[in-house]
């Protein structure tokens, strides 16, 4: 399947992607058939978790696919002896002997970074990996913009993932300014804001309906510093419907666009208080 222009980018160093990307969360029922169906479809960023499912099976059978395929890992590792053992576990796992992506893992404090930097920290051992082709791009998942933003200009990271969606939108101005002038990829994560984006506020005007998953997806996608947009369904039907993005051709028009902008600002009043 072809993928529209729009829904392509660079991402660093890796080369093309599809930039709306396909992620698990140690639950659900994907199967590595349904990872090969995304595949086919145009899908070629994958996010895992760490825990062994569908994802993971499908990226062990790869095969001649692998290069094409970019396989990002979340990392829990904060010293170079848990890396060390981590990492190696991973490519046992995922039967592969690199991995194109390392992100510190949900990094929510400035003493966690200094610990992953600093001396014996996982940095040291991910650097090393990183010379020697193991691992090709580092990078971090934070929920603290700010903070992430500010070890973006460290020079010792090579991506972000943070999240985005229409209810959240502080990156706009928190971190895609940082991103866009260091020429660095970011990944986007809760594009539906665990499913919130999906129902209906009491403050909705009437005749309201709330659009479809696709419509939060192509929203978060709108932006082009959203490098790419993470789905994760939870079986093959809301894989299909996902998909459906990217049969469209074109961006959001402007009205649609403040259309869902709109029903995200009453989900982000409605749905409870996240930064």
């Amino acid at each position: 399947m072809s993928v529209p222009p729009w829904l392509t980018a660079t991402f660093g160093t890796l080369g093309p992607v599809c930039r709306l990307g396909l992620s698990t969360r140690g639950s659900g029922a994907l199967t590595p058939d349904d990872v090969r169906f995304a595949l086919d479809k145009g899908v070629n960023f994958l996010n895992w978790c760490g825990a062994p499912d569908g994802l993971s099976a499908a990226i062990a059978r790869l095969g001649s696919r692998r290069r094409s395929v970019v396989v990002c890992v979340q990392f829990e590792a904060c010293t170079a002896g848990e890396a060390e053992r981590e990492l190696a576990g991973l490519l046992e796992t995922l039967g592969i002997d690199y991995v194109d992506i390392l992100t510190f893992y949900y990094v929510e404090a400035e003493s966690e970074w200094q610990q992953i930097i600093g001396a014996g920290g996982a940095l040291e051992y991910c650097q090393r990996a990183k010379d020697k082709g193991v691992v090709r791009m580092l990078g971090l998942t934070s929920h603290q913009r700010g903070l992430a933003a500010a070890w973006a200009q460290s020079g010792l990271l090579d991506m972000l993932m943070i999240r985005y969606n229409a209810a959240h939108r502080g990156a706009e101005t928190d971190v895609f300014p940082v991103s866009t002038a260091l020429g660095m990829p970011v990944v986007a994560y809760t594009a539906l804001r665990w499913g919130a984006l999906l129902r209906p506020t009491k403050a909705d005007p009437p005749g309201f309906a709330v659009p479809p998953a696709p419509a939060w997806y192509r929203f978060a996608l709108q932006n082009p510093a959203a490098t790419v947009v993470l789905m994760a369904p939870e079986n093959r039907k809301e894989l299909e419907e996902d998909l459906g993005v990217l049969k469209t051709g074109e961006k959001l028009g402007p009205d649609e666009y403040e259309r869902l902008a709109e029903h995200g600002r009453r989900v982000r009043q409605f749905a409870g208080s996240f930064p």
